[in-house]
């Protein structure tokens, strides 16, 4: 007698006794999701109080992301071994202890003013939000119904959202503010080589007690996450592989390469241009709001302005929750994706504040374009879902090249048409939100109707 077997790690797998959204998990997922944004956007205060301490170019500013989100390419792997071996709990407890480690290395980096130990401490930190991302991304989509999953994960991402906004309140008012006695370029290199030390060591330090208090929260997440039993997603109370993602369909599915899976590439080179494009925003928009044809403002105030951009990525995840119940993931992506591109299509051809405000504005169309991508990037991978979720994190590395492509164009032939290079991302995303369209419905139409008697 043939028995139906479901997909346990399929997302969105739903069972007699799996038939509602864990809320539970998912107020961890929010409070990691939160932290990761927090930590990512956090970035882009430092990057151009860097650039001013140690006298960067743009090319060499754009180091800071390019490092951070290159650790995302390469712990990516591992981190999928780590939720393959340990599964979703464990591996988040481990990378969150990364977290904190790389959070701590700001301490010693800032002391002896030294950019290389700077970049290395970001590498820890994005090595531990890398095994976290592998992990809460798929984990997110597999504690509730599949219907609701993208929804699920925009929800879950809007979380995020409320991280990036808040993150630049809190950098420009204990970083940037604190700043004193910034010296131009031209004085700087008239100081002695001590001097210069001296300089660097005194404007560094306004970073050690916010890196410090992260580091803090990170540990005491960890351990609250240890302290917490979450259920299962199977629908088995009493098993060993707790969160193990295929942990029982592995044994009951022939598995193919997921190389074989083209919406796995389609999607990781989604993901790969959408983190590109919205690293690269967001890491040069206080230098852009700075030129003087658009709104000359100092750090200490154009950080506050970048709270627009994130603040309109963390409206529009909880406006894109609730949209996503209604409508498709593809068309909405092809939508948002239009948006972004015109938007800095309008910021590249004007000036002055309609040209800080177009860029400011990308941030609310940003909003569901990573959970929308990833959702459709996984979408029935069964048993492969976890190994789908690691190239599909490990894409973000966009976030690393397309940053370090617009520095270089940048110091080239100015920050402002630079621009063209986030414009360029948002065509590919669009042109893939139009392909899950047709995707959709060819899918729809391969499904028999049962007859009507």
């Amino acid at each position: 007698m043939a028995v139906s077997v479901q997909n346990v790690s399929a997302p969105g797998f739903t069972d007699e006794f799996q038939v509602r959204t864990d809320t539970r998990a998912m107020s961890v997922a929010t409070a990691l999701f939160f932290m990761v944004g927090f930590l990512t956007c956090l970035n882009d205060v430092v990057s151009p109080h860097l650039k001013s301490i140690f006298g960067l170019t743009y090319s060499e500013t754009q180091d800071i992301p390019f490092f951070f989100f290159t650790s995302y390419f390469v712990f990516s792997y591992p981190g999928g071994k780590l939720v393959d071996i340990f599964g979703y709990k464990k591996a988040m407890i481990v990378g969150l202890f990364i977290m904190a480690a790389g959070a701590l290395g700001f301490l010693p980096a800032a002391t002896s003013a030294s950019f290389p130990l700077f970049l290395v401490a970001l590498v820890v930190l994005a090595a531990g939000m890398t095994v976290v991302q592998v992990a809460i991304n798929p984990y997110v989509t597999v504690i509730g119904p599949t219907a609701t999953a993208a929804s699920r994960l925009n929800l879950a991402q809007a979380f995020n959202s409320v991280g990036t906004f808040i993150a630049p309140f809190v950098g420009t008012a204990l970083i940037l503010k604190n700043a004193h006695g910034i010296v131009s370029a031209e004085k700087f290199h008239l100081m002695s080589a001590v001097q210069q030390q001296l300089y660097r060591a005194d404007q560094a330090s306004t970073v050690r007690l916010p890196y410090l208090l992260i580091s803090l929260a990170l540990a005491l997440l960890a351990l609250a996450l240890a302290a917490i039993k979450l259920k299962t997603t199977t629908g088995v109370s009493e098993h060993t592989q707790d969160f193990r993602p295929g942990a029982f369909a592995e044994a009951l599915y022939p598995t193919k390469s997921i190389w074989k899976h083209k919406w796995v590439l389609l999607g990781a080179a989604g993901i790969f241009t959408y983190v590109g494009a919205e690293v690269s925003i967001g890491n040069l928009l206080i230098n852009f709001m700075g030129l003087p044809q658009i709104a000359h403002l100092p750090e200490a105030i154009a950080g506050y302005f970048l709270m627009c951009y994130w603040g309109g990525a963390m409206v529009g995840r909880f406006v894109g929750s609730a949209v996503l119940q209604k409508l498709r993931t593809g068309p909405v992506l092809a939508i948002a994706a239009a948006g972004a591109f015109f938007l800095t299509s309008m910021s590249l051809l004007t000036t002055g504040h309609l040209a800080m405000g177009a860029l400011l504005a990308v941030g609310f169309f940003n909003s569901i374009m990573f959970p929308s991508i990833f959702t459709l990037g996984i979408e029935g991978l069964g048993p492969l879902t976890s190994k789908g979720s690691s190239i599909l994190i490990a894409a973000i590395l966009g976030g690393a090249i397309v940053p370090k492509i617009q520095g270089a164009l940048a110091d080239h032939i100015g920050l402002h048409p630079s621009f063209i290079v986030p414009t360029i991302c948002y065509i590919y995303i669009a042109i893939f939100g139009l392909m899950s369209m047709k995707r959709a419905a060819a899918s729809h139409a391969a499904v028999p109707l049962e007859p009507v008697a």
